[in-house]
């Protein structure tokens, strides 16, 4: 049996790393001007791209480390550096910046639900690691299962907010997403941290 702690932590790192509130004023600009039942297909068919990409890496991410050579302690602390950066992005807003980047330059494509909504801004590196580390702390059938019901649940988060993205923005503001993003920040640079230290533990510092 899977411990409630697991299931928690697993859905608030993967939440905050996906973090749907910053991505709802990207969803708008990219899909501004579009009618409301193609904004609806362009974000079913993001959000589940994003969720067949994060399965696949969930059911075969540990085995591509070992092919390679690379242990799940070293990973973890490896992921755990990248979350922390991560973090620090949100903090300081780069990371919003680059998305508000990544959007504009596929501003005027017809169907941006693969490239950048699904990749990389749902199923990006950070979300990747993160389901990666959460298979690796739990082996067997009951922690894929578990893995991938946390990043179920998260997809659907994300695509209930993408589909009350306008509202939202007006509710929120610019001010309030922003301080939405820096509590989020805050809490990924503490779970990173706790993935650092538990891939040192498993080398025995500590």
């Amino acid at each position: 049996m899977i411990d409630s702690a697991f299931l928690i932590t697993g859905f608030v790192t993967l939440f905050v790393i996906i973090d749907p509130i910053g991505l709802t004023p990207m969803f708008v600009a990219l899909t501004q001007g579009t009618p409301s039942a193609e904004r609806r297909r362009i974000a079913v068919r993001a959000c589940l791209t994003a969720f067949l990409i994060l399965a696949a890496f969930t059911f075969f991410g540990e085995a591509v480390l070992g092919f390679v050579g690379i242990t799940m302690p070293a990973f973890r602390v490896a992921g755990g550096a990248l979350l922390f950066l991560t973090a620090l992005d949100m903090l300081f807003e780069r990371r919003t910046k680059r998305r508000a980047d990544q959007s504009a330059e596929e501003e005027d494509a017809p169907d941006p639900s693969i490239f950048p909504l699904a990749l990389p801004l749902i199923a990006g590196p950070g979300a990747i690691a993160t389901v990666i580390l959460l298979a690796g702390q739990r082996p067997g059938l009951s922690g894929l299962a578990s893995v991938i019901g946390i990043t179920a649940v998260v997809i659907v988060l994300v695509f209930l907010f993408f589909l009350a993205a306008p509202l939202l923005e007006r509710a929120l503001g610019k001010t309030g997403i922003n301080v939405a993003t820096r509590i989020l920040g805050m809490l990924l640079a503490a779970l990173a941290v706790q993935f650092i230290l538990d891939g040192l533990r498993a080398y025995g510092f500590g």
